[in-house]
Order: structure tokens, then sequence, then C-alpha cells
């Protein structure tokens, strides 16, 4: 199992990092859209849809994104492509509460098509995101955004295997601590005090944040950004559990499935972007 996972770690990296360091964003939008797709598919399949429905629902997730390429959304802020990242952005910070709180039997109560219609504009928000700031910033400037995840995802790990005692929510994921939690957000405040003194606004997003507004605030931003990380986990483990499933899919060997792994980032990309714009 853990010799699958490495090999699928290493190709998924070779393919990601050359795509996003490929010459133009073509390339990486293309490969953000398929994985859209694919989360579209397990999105559906969560949903409780089955057979040929989540085939549509993928491919209405993956044309939504090249809709939005051809428009090019992802070139400039337009009315539209804001009004999207906003939407999708207050729908997270202000359902995420309720459903968190209502606990793993709510997600059924939800009407499907409603489920779905949420899972396609979170999906889309998080492909329009991640590809306006690489075509507008530039590859290292959207892996720092990332990286958040990154560091709050790791830095929680060891953090909690050390001092995790008290269970975060241990009816939705049980492996999470408050020590986690708190230890993820502390490395990640220093990972952006680091980035926001030693490089420039066109190289990261933290010292962009900073440069716009005030370094306490662009601290406090990077606070939200961190509880709507460990947050966006949350609610997949809840959708998962409300569905009975482990794992979002198999389509990716030794991880699970594309939602598995992007979990973190469906929060946390929209909601980087809409801080930008909103500090703009």
């Amino acid at each position: 199992m853990l010799k699958q996972r490495i090999i699928t770690a290493i190709i998924l990296l070779i393919v990601l990092l050359g795509a996003l360091f490929a010459p133009g964003h073509q390339a990486f939008s293309l490969l953000m859209a398929l994985a859209i797709a694919c989360a579209g598919w397990e999105w559906a399949r969560l949903s409780g849809f089955s057979g040929m429905a989540n085939i549509l629902w993928a491919l209405l997730a993956v044309a939504g994104c090249l809709l939005m390429g051809l428009a090019g959304w992802q070139l400039q802020a337009s009315n539209a492509s804001t009004a999207l990242i906003t939407l999708v952005s207050l729908l997270w910070l202000l359902s995420t509460p309720w459903l968190l709180r209502a606990g793993v039997p709510v997600w059924q109560r939800i009407p499907r098509w409603l489920r779905m219609t949420a899972g396609l504009l979170v999906l889309w928000a998080t492909w329009l995101a991640i590809v306006q700031l690489l075509a507008q910033h530039g590859p290292w400037y959207l892996l720092s955004a990332m990286a958040l995840v990154w560091v709050a995802d790791i830095a929680a790990y060891f953090c909690g295997r050390a001092f995790g005692k008290r269970k975060l929510a241990p009816s939705i994921s049980p492996g999470k601590s408050w020590a986690g939690a708190i230890g993820g957000a502390l490395f990640v405040q220093l990972f952006a005090l680091s980035c926001a003194w030693l490089t420039t606004p066109e190289q990261t997003v933290y010292a962009n944040l900073a440069a716009r507004s005030h370094l306490v605030i662009m601290l406090l931003a990077v606070l939200l950004l961190t509880v709507m990380s460990v947050t966006g986990d949350l609610v997949e483990s809840l959708i998962k559990r409300s569905a009975g499933l482990k794992d979002s899919s198999q389509l990716l060997p030794g991880h699970g499935g594309v939602l598995d792994r992007i979990d973190a980032l469906l929060p946390v990309m929209p909601i980087t972007l809409a801080l930008l714009l909103w500090l703009s």
C-alpha cells in the first residue's frame, strides 16, 4: 500500500509540476479541468447518484470550466467571475458552521439537486481561482497560496501526534485534534510572516495581502484561510460518512479520490481570491 501510494504521488507531482511550469497557463488549466471533472463525478457519487447520471454531472463540471476559460474569466476579474467567487466564498463561510454543527445525518436531508448545485458551484469557483491566480501572477504565487493547506496539514499531523488528546470533531473525523488544528494554524502564521518579510507582493499571496492592507490584516486573513482549510477537510469527511464511504473514489491508487486530495483547497482557493479582490 505504501509503495503504491508513493508511486502515485511521484507521478502526480511530475504531471502537476510539468503542467504548472509549462509556457502559458493552458496546459495547467486543462489539467485542472480534468481534475474538476473527476471531482464532479465523485461529488455526484457521494450525493447519491449513480451510473450515467454521475458521468453527466462530470461532463457538466468540466463544461463549466471550459466555458469560463473560453470567456477569458481567468485572465481578468469580471463582474461575472467576481460574483461566482464571492457567492461560493459566502456559501463556505455561512453554511459550513451549520453543516458541522448539524453533523453527519444532515447531508442526506438536503435534496440531491441542491447538493449537486452547490458542488458544481464550489468546483467551478475552485478551478477559476486556481487558474486565475496562475494566469495573473505566475506559478510561484499560486504555489504560495496552495502551500497554506500543505503547511497546515503537515504541522497538524505532527502536532496532533505529539500533543493531541482532545478530539476536534470525533463524530466526523476522529483523527483530528484541537492540538493539531492549533499547531497547524501557528505554523501557517510563521510561514505567512516569513513570506511577507522575505518576498515581494508579486511573488507570494501573503506579501501581496500585507501590501494591500496591513500585516495584522494579512495574519487575520491567513487565520481565516487556515480555519477554512480544516473546514474543507471536515465537510468532505462528513459527506463521506453520510454516504458510508471511506474514500471519495479509488481513482488515485493509494490516495483514494480526487476530492480526498483537494478537499481543503475547495474553500481556501476561492476565499483567497475573494480576499484579494475585496482588498483591492
